[in-house]
Order: structure tokens, then sequence, then C-alpha cells
């Protein structure tokens, strides 16, 4: 088990640091719980940290599944099997993609204020989140960073269900997760804290984050494993 979050991410950037050169490398955390994994990610390997604020597009009928992702810059990612197969009109499609980027919009505002997203062009995007369960929102991250143009995607996890773990082998170039166990029920179940990660907490952690890797934005002052698993 892991003691929390914070710890998670020191466990995972050990396991990371022979894997991904922090050279033109960029850590995107998932709001809200996987920020504080990529904090310490970022910090040990000197790479900038930013937040990938991406919404997934749930079929009307059955929100759990997702027909496609939004992200930031306009970015629309569609999986056109799932609209066929669930025999999506353009106009119910339109209903979910407004409420979602409008969610988008808030949530992006509300943990970077009015910066812009981090130019990923051509870069190795590590992207960080607390666990996988169903992996729908990792995988909808990976998406959008792919779509924003990042050259190389590696999903990062300190633990997932052993499905949704083999998974997202489709969206990401490699994916590395600390723990894949048989059993597995719930994320929070493998951490002693699992105390909800909150949006004034996010924030914070991108402030401190300033210093990480030789290009990191500047952010406004508000004051003071049992074993590794690589695949693909």
């Amino acid at each position: 088990m892991f003691v929390d979050r914070h710890d998670a991410g020191v466990r995972l950037a050990e396991r990371l640091r022979g894997l991904v050169g922090a050279e033109s490398a960029v850590v995107l955390g998932v709001p809200r719980g996987g920020v504080p994994v990529a904090f310490e990610v970022a910090r040990a390997l000197d790479t900038p940290l930013d937040v990938i604020v991406v919404r997934k597009l749930g079929v009307p009928f059955q929100p759990e599944i997702g027909f496609g992702a939004l992200g930031e810059g306009g970015v629309r990612v569609i999986n056109h099997d799932v609209v066929r197969r669930a025999d999506l009109t353009q106009a119910e499609m339109a209903v979910v993609e407004e409420r979602e980027r409008a969610e988008l919009v808030r949530r992006a505002r509300r943990f970077r204020g009015d910066r812009a997203p981090m130019d990923l062009a051509g870069r190795t995007v590590i992207v960080v989140d607390d666990g996988l369960a169903t992996g729908g929102t990792a995988r909808a991250a990976c998406q959008v960073a792919r779509a924003r143009g990042a050259s190389r995607v590696v999903l990062a996890v300190p633990v997932g269900a052993p499905d949704a773990v083999a998974g997202l082998c489709e969206v990401a170039d490699e994916v590395v997760c600390l723990q894949t166990p048989d059993y597995f029920h719930a994320i929070g179940a493998w951490y002693v804290d699992f105390t909800q990660t909150t949006d004034e907490q996010v924030v914070e952690l991108l402030r401190r984050a300033a210093s990480f890797g030789a290009d990191a934005p500047t952010w406004p002052d508000r004051g003071s494993p049992r074993c590794g698993r690589r695949l693909c």
C-alpha cells in the first residue's frame, strides 16, 4: 500500500527515472487526485508540471461509455465506432459536448487562471493519475495529449486494474504501473490516506512547481511496490 499520493509519486518517480529523459519532457497531472502524484514525479525528474484538463464525452443513455473526449485548445477526439454502435445523432452529441465544454473551461480557469496550457508539440508527455479503475479518464487524457502534438505519451500510475492497464496500451506508447493487483476493488483501497484533493491544493502544487524544468511557467505568488510493471 501507499501512504498517500505523495508517497505514491515518489515511488513512481523512482520507476520512471531510468525510462524517461528529462530533456523535452513534461509531466501532466490529471486533476484532481493525479496532481499530487505528478508533483513528486516532476520534482524528481526536474521537468515542468502542468495539468491536463479533459472531459470524457459519455453516451447519453450510458455515460460510463465514452464516445470521445474534449481537451483545451479546441481539441476534440471522437470514437466513431462507439458513435455508430450507439446510433448517436449529431444533436445528441452536441448536447453532451456543450455541457462538457463548459465544465472543461471552468476547471481549466480554476486551476490555471488565464495562463495558456503548456505547449506539447514534439515533447515526451508523462500523463500521471493516482490510479486506474476503468481507465476512461486516463484514456481521454492520453488521446488529448496526442492530439495536442505530443511525440511520445507515457501513462504512469501507482496502481491499476489489470484489464484497464492493459487496455491503455492502445493510446499510450508506454504504460508504467507499479501494482496491478488481481483483486482490484477501488483505487482508494491501496492508499492508507486517500483524502480527496481539493482545487486549492492543485493550484498550490502548480505554484510550487514553478521552478521545475528549464521552461516551467511562472505562476502568480499566492503566498506562502511490490513490483514494477512496464507494458506496451
